[in-house]
């Protein structure tokens, strides 16, 4: 959840899009969130910088969406960003988005946790779901659940009244468990390699993205921060079979190092180490922003035709941003009416 831990603006999914109004959404329950519960974040905003006339292009789109979903943005002129960046390399235009910014996501997740613990909840970890049964007639009189224990091999079944499945990478496999094969979908698995920086220059204040190619399974190899200042960059796009190939590829680096010289020339090669991989849950290797070919949304639904089944695919960035603000959407879904705490 959250691999670079990045609360996002909500800039790149079009107006009219899940991902956009969530994202929007959530970002703002997230921040109200962290600063109630003392959770580590900061608010430190993102420059996205342009090369060439092309990317300046996309510039001008993000901001045009930025402004129809009244998300802020500006453009900084070049003369202002070298004082202020002096490192960062745009040679065209720096589109700024001050409302981005970086959360400790294990401490907001250890918290989610602690606050469904005490509502009463059960966590059940190294438990696959290997089996799902509709009580009555398509799951009228609610659902059965099957697990077993990778440690032991038993296994275990509880029976809800409504079922969730926000089951991430494995989320396609367990509604392919439900519903008929018309309806299974299939899963594409998008492996991001990320790089550590051991050097104390160059360095940012702010995130730094390059502009976005259309088409493009992500947003290019960028540099963030972590809460404590360490800069890491990714991550790239790597087409996957197997959800669990966490080995960071080396072989990646070359072109890594090659894509953040352009926006942070000074940068000491031989400092740049790989440092981990995750896994993005993707519907199909398109676009991941709104004007490339083949953009896929959020999908998030009751499942027509099974009584209390809610169905959460393709969950990947924002999804970290947007996680409470889906929670309510998901609330909706179940109960007919959402509950808005600011």
């Amino acid at each position: 959840m959250g691999n670079v831990q990045v609360i996002h603006a909500g800039l790149y999914y079009g107006a009219d899009s899940l991902k956009t109004r969530l994202c929007v959404r959530g970002r703002h329950l997230l921040y109200a969130l962290c600063k109630k519960h003392r959770i580590p974040h900061s608010n430190m905003g993102k420059w996205i910088v342009a090369q060439t006339n092309d990317q300046w292009e996309e510039l001008v789109k993000l901001h045009r969406v930025a402004r129809s979903i009244d998300v802020p943005t500006s453009f900084i002129s070049l003369s202002e960003a070298a004082k202020i960046e002096p490192d960062v390399r745009a040679n065209v235009g720096i589109l700024e988005s001050p409302t981005t910014g970086i959360v400790d996501s294990h401490a907001y997740m250890r918290f989610l946790l602690g606050d469904f613990e005490e509502s009463g909840g059960d966590l059940a970890l190294q438990s696959p779901v290997v089996g799902i049964e509709a009580l009555g007639e398509q799951g009228s009189e609610g659902w059965a659940v099957t697990t077993r224990d990778k440690a032991t091999g038993e296994e275990s079944t509880v029976t809800a009244d409504v079922l969730v499945n926000s089951a991430g990478l494995g989320a396609c496999e367990v509604s392919n468990m439900i519903l008929p094969p018309s309806r299974h979908m299939t899963p594409y698995y998008a492996k991001g390699n990320y790089f550590s920086y051991a050097a104390s220059s160059p360095t940012t204040r702010h995130l730094i993205y390059p502009a976005p190619e259309p088409g493009l399974g992500g947003l290019g190899t960028h540099l963030t921060l972590d809460i404590s200042g360490r800069i890491r960059f990714g991550p790239d796009i790597e087409w996957v079979d197997d959800p669990t190939d966490l080995a960071v590829n080396d072989a990646r680096l070359p072109q890594a190092i090659e894509q953040i010289k352009r926006f942070l020339p000074g940068v000491k090669e031989e400092c740049i180490q790989p440092d981990y991989a995750g896994i993005r849950p993707k519907l199909g290797k398109a676009s991941a922003v709104a004007s490339g070919k083949g953009f896929m949304d959020f999908v998030i639904r009751r499942e027509e035709g099974y009584e209390g089944f809610v169905n959460l695919l393709g969950i990947e960035s924002p999804g970290l941003t947007a996680s409470l603000a889906i929670a309510e959407e998901v609330e909706g879904l179940v109960y007919g009416e959402r509950v808005v705490v600011e």
